[in-house]
């Protein structure tokens, strides 16, 4: 293993996980969403479990990040502000 990119990728999942809490847009904390998916697949690989590694990346990164857009763009917005 190579720790400075553990920690590197570490810092990324750190950071997506907290932006997405704190994005007050939908769109935005779902792309992110999409963001911190890939980086813990990529930090699964790094890790040697390479089936979870595909499992996350396919499953987390793709199909939920497809679905969950879907849903906020056939959402509507209620108030006006």
């Amino acid at each position: 293993m190579i720790w400075s990119l553990d920690f590197l990728l570490l810092i990324f999942v750190v950071i997506c996980a907290v932006a997405a809490i704190t994005v007050k847009d939908l769109l935005s904390a779902v792309l992110i969403l999409g963001a911190y998916s890939f980086f813990m697949a990529l930090l699964w690989a790094e890790m040697g479990a390479v089936d979870v590694s595909l499992t996350e990346a396919s499953v987390g990164a793709g199909v939920s990040t497809v679905f969950l857009l879907a849903a906020v763009f056939r959402t509507t917005r209620r108030s006006k502000d």
